[in-house]
Parts: structure tokens; C-alpha cells; sequence
């Protein structure tokens, strides 16, 4: 009696442990950049590759090539507000089909590297309508300027290839300053909100609230998709656990780090508890750690410095251009990401061309593996 139930534990037992196993399995499975789903559906119909180049845009926003992660972060958007999620889907399908119908490289495609430009523009659109939610009008800028970034990014591309730099949201950050020039606060048909200065502070504005401060860190990830709810934030950085633990914890660190420059600089409290102090930090941060250069502790401290300086060319461009009523958007961490990456010296040993760049976990290789590597391929190519 007691041998037959001692077997039947160890067969539970076992079979939990069977189960565990397949679901961490499965886990993984949805890490990384899933290259082998884009080879599952190779030889599918176009109607159903589309959601996946799509979703794949939609994490490209973060540096993300997962389209799990661009499932999540989509259910975060449509959480905060479904009529900003519509119009991040229209804005990414309305890019994607662009450069399909134009003849842009397949490749680039699938990866969603035409998708993450016309998505942002969709979002900040709707977030500086003073128009409110469901303006149907509004569809009509946000179709035309989600496909006219995949004409400058198809043109940047070809000009910065030069040198192995990304478009990255050159094509965002140019085209919706553009839409809010050309509008004005006043349009009759596209009326927007203008923005306004970090720096200008209220009258008797002195105390800070530490936990709102606290909070606006993990708020400066979700703004880097215009989103200032705390759970849909966190369900972003869940999306970018999920895709890589690594850029997470540069995401993190780099609204912190954000959040710290506006402290440092005093710009308004809103700013702060609303996380727009961080995200230029978050990005410049994620960019440069693991992501385009494998990690090191040299790297990381790279990686801080490049935070600081987004957030502080932030502010910068914020209190210049917020005097005319505009945004900076991502101006500065684009800038500043773009300067690392031409940098010189010993940490250029540590870039990563721009066409092998992957999940950060993929590139921790030490910097003789990553060296020798390289001289191989030339040596190859010489042959």
C-alpha cells in the first residue's frame, strides 16, 4: 500500500516537472527575436504574415524584434486608450503596406523596419489633437504621414548606410514636426494642443512628492509610446522583459537616469511624475546597451553617459523649440545615438554592424570573440 503510493507521488511528481518544463519551453520559445517563426510562415499567405510584420513594428519602437512583445505592447496601447491603440494599428499597417506596395526590401519588411516610423507618428498625432478621441478626421494625416515615412526612411537609409548608421526615427521625429508647423493650434480641420517648455515652472512649485518622482521611472518607458498610465507602462516593460531581460534593465535605468537630469535641471514636476523626463534617456540608453555594442562594464558606463546626455539635449530642445509651441519628441536620444555610433577609438572595438545587430542576450560576447570574428570575415572576403 505504502509502495503504491509513493509510486504515484513520484509519478505526480514527475509529471508536474514534465509540465513545468514544456511551459518554460514555451517561454522561450517567445524570447529573443523569434527568427523561427519567420520561418514558419515563410510559404504562408500574405494576409497572415502582415499581423506578424506589423507586431514586429510595433516592438521595433522599443529596439524590440519580437512580435509577442509588439502583441503585449499593442494590448497596453488599446488599455490606455483605445483610440490610441487604432490609431498606432492603423499608423503601422498603413506604413507596412506602403512599403509592400513600393517595392521596399523584403527582409526589412518582415523585421518591421518600415512599420515602428508610422506608428509613432499615429501616436503623437493623437496625443497633441485638441480635437479629442474618435476624431475620424484625423485618420486622414495619420494615414498620409505613416506612408510618407517610408519614403524618408527609404531615402536616409540609403544615404546613412554610408557610414552604418540606422534611420532609426529620423523619419518620425521630421514628419510630425512637420504636421504640427503646418497645422498650427488653431486648424479649423487638425487643431492640436502646443507643447510646453520643461523648464517652465509654477508659481510657489517647490515640493516634490518623492513616490510620484519614483513612479515616473517606469512612466518614461511607456512614454516612449505616449502612454502616462502606470499598467500599461508596466505591461511595456513586461513586453520588453519578455523580448530581452538585458534592455530592460537599460530601459529602466535610463528613465532614471532621465528622471535624474530633470531633477538636476528643475524642470517642471509634471514632467517628472509623468515619466517625459525619462524617455529620451530610456532610449539613449537602450541603444547603446548591448543593443549596437556588445556588453561590457566599459559599454554600460557608455550606455549611462549616453543617457545623460539624451536627457539633458532633451531639456535643451524642449525649452528651445516648446518656445514656438512644439516637441522635442525623440530628437535628442536619435542625435545622440547616432553620434555614439560614430564614435572612434577603443570602444568602436565593441560595435555591431548595424545589419548582425540581435537581442542583446546574443551579443554578449567578449571582445577578442568579437574581433576575431570580424578579422575572419575579412580575411574571407579578401580571399
Amino acid at each position: 500500500m505504502w509502495i503504491e503510493t509513493k509510486t504515484e507521488m513520484e509519478e505526480t511528481s514527475r509529471s508536474r516537472a514534465s509540465f513545468s518544463r514544456r511551459v518554460l519551453d514555451g517561454v522561450m520559445l517567445c524570447t529573443g527575436d523569434m527568427e523561427h517563426l519567420d520561418k514558419h510562415i515563410q510559404d504562408m499567405s500574405f494576409v497572415l504574415q502582415l499581423p506578424v510584420w506589423g507586431l514586429r513594428g510595433v516592438a521595433r519602437v522599443i529596439l524590440a524584434n519580437n512580435p509577442v512583445s509588439g502583441a503585449l505592447i499593442l494590448a497596453a496601447l488599446y488599455w490606455d486608450s483605445p483610440w490610441q491603440g487604432l490609431l498606432g494599428t492603423l499608423g503601422v499597417l498603413a506604413s507596412t503596406l506602403t512599403a509592400v506596395i513600393i517595392g521596399q526590401d523584403s527582409a526589412d519588411v518582415a523585421g518591421g523596419l518600415h512599420g515602428f516610423n508610422g506608428m509613432l507618428v499615429s501616436l503623437l498625432m493623437g496625443v497633441f489633437s485638441s480635437a479629442g478621441d474618435w476624431y475620424w478626421w484625423l485618420l486622414l494625416p495619420v494615414i498620409l504621414g505613416s506612408a510618407t515615412c517610408v519614403f524618408l526612411s527609404s531615402g536616409l537609409t540609403t544615404f546613412l548606410n554610408h557610414w552604418d548608421l540606422p534611420a532609426a526615427v529620423f523619419p518620425f521625429n521630421i514628419i510630425i514636426v512637420l504636421y504640427l508647423l503646418c497645422t498650427g493650434t488653431n486648424n479649423p480641420y487638425f487643431p492640436h494642443n502646443p507643447a510646453i517648455p520643461p523648464g517652465v515652472l509654477k508659481p510657489n512649485d517647490t515640493d516634490l512628492i518623492a513616490v510620484e518622482v519614483i513612479r515616473g521611472i517606469p512612466l518614461g518607458v511607456g512614454q516612449i509610446y505616449a502612454t502616462g498610465a502606470l499598467g500599461p507602462s508596466l505591461l511595456i516593460l513586461g513586453a520588453i522583459v519578455l523580448y530581452s531581460p538585458l534592455l530592460c534593465v537599460h530601459a529602466v535605468l535610463g528613465s532614471a537616469v532621465g528622471t535624474l537630469a530633470g531633477l538636476s535641471m528643475a524642470v517642471r514636476h509634471d514632467s517628472l511624475y509623468s515619466g517625459l523626463s525619462g524617455f529620451n534617456g530610456a532610449l539613449g540608453c537602450m541603444t547603446v546597451g548591448g543593443l549596437f555594442f556588445t556588453f561590457s562594464w566599459r559599454t554600460n558606463l557608455f550606455a549611462i553617459a549616453s543617457a545623460f546626455l539624451s536627457a539633458y539635449s532633451d531639456i535643451a530642445l524642449s525649452n528651445m523649440l516648446g518656445t514656438v509651441g512644439l516637441p522635442a519628441c525623440s530628437w535628442a536620444a536619435t542625435l545622440t545615438a547616432t553620434l555614439m555610433l560614430l564614435l572612434t577609438g577603443s570602444l568602436a572595438a565593441y560595435r555591431i554592424p548595424i545589419g548582425q545587430a540581435k537581442a542583446p542576450e546574443c551579443n554578449l560576447r567578449s571582445r577578442s570573440q568579437w574581433k576575431a570574428g570580424n578579422t575572419e570575415e575579412r580575411e574571407s572576403t579578401d580571399v
